[in-house]
């Protein structure tokens, strides 16, 4: 019963939802104010193109009428890839990758100037609402610098980011894919979705070669546990609703 009065409560606010068969009853989608942390498979970096498209939808649809922000720090950004998504949804890829602002970092010096010193500015500039920080965790992992070092940063960079969204009214988003084991890497991990107030694993599902499942790990209202994503035979371009039910703009 109060899961249910704290989802019809949400659904009154504006949301970004992946509308994906399962992932929507268990999470019904991102909210004004949220820091959230998607890591996991590298599934995580097209998920994360779907919402930058889906951003720009009406809020009926599932959207928020918003330009976008991506922080590329992992050259992840793939214009055919989003393009395509764009016309699943009935949109001009054109007029959509207009409204997605690219900025990219290859070190870490370069991702925390855009963070402090760009980030702000352009969110006002351009009334975005959301934030997408491509592969935040891959670039402090470099090891010419030193341990120390990437970890202040990079604590600082995360509690940033959380006082961001919320004194912003923006839906900020870091995708961390897997990098290789390591403890600054645990660090990283552990900093991004402790400051977080949303996070969401991507996984394989048991016993599956192909399957994936979604885990909504952490939340402030929606009850916690895992779904299944819509088929085992679909690649994430094909997991929209409006994809599946055959519409092709």
């Amino acid at each position: 019963m109060a899961q249910d009065m704290a989802i019809k409560a949400v659904s009154s606010k504006m949301l970004l939802s992946f509308r994906m068969e399962n992932i929507d009853s268990l999470f019904p989608g991102f909210m004004l104010g949220d820091f959230a942390v998607m890591h996991g498979l590298s599934s995580v970096l097209p998920l994360s193109l779907l919402l930058a498209v889906k951003a720009q939808l009406p809020y009926q649809l599932g959207g928020l009428e918003s330009n976008t922000v991506f922080i590329d720090g992992g050259n992840t950004f793939r214009l055919y890839h989003t393009s395509r998504l764009a016309r699943l949804h009935g949109l001009s890829p054109k007029k959509v990758l207009s409204r997605i602002f690219i900025s990219r970092a290859f070190t870490a010096h370069q991702m925390t100037a855009i963070i402090l010193e760009k980030l702000e500015e352009t969110v006002k500039r351009f009334n975005v609402k959301f934030v997408i920080l491509s592969d935040l965790t891959g670039l402090y992992l470099d090891k010419d610098i030193q341990p120390e070092e990437s970890r202040d940063v990079f604590t600082h960079i995360a509690t940033y980011l959380s006082r961001f969204a919320e004194q912003t009214s923006s839906i900020v988003l870091a995708t961390c894919p897997q990098h290789y084991y390591s403890r600054r890497n645990v660090f990283f991990h552990a900093v991004a979705c402790g400051r977080s107030n949303v996070a969401i694993a991507i996984h394989k599902k048991q016993g599956s070669r192909v399957g994936q499942q979604f885990i909504l790990e952490k939340h402030p209202v929606f009850r916690l546990g895992s779904a299944d994503f819509p088929s085992e035979n679909l690649t994430l371009n094909d997991f929209d609703e409006r994809v599946n039910d055959g519409e092709d703009g």
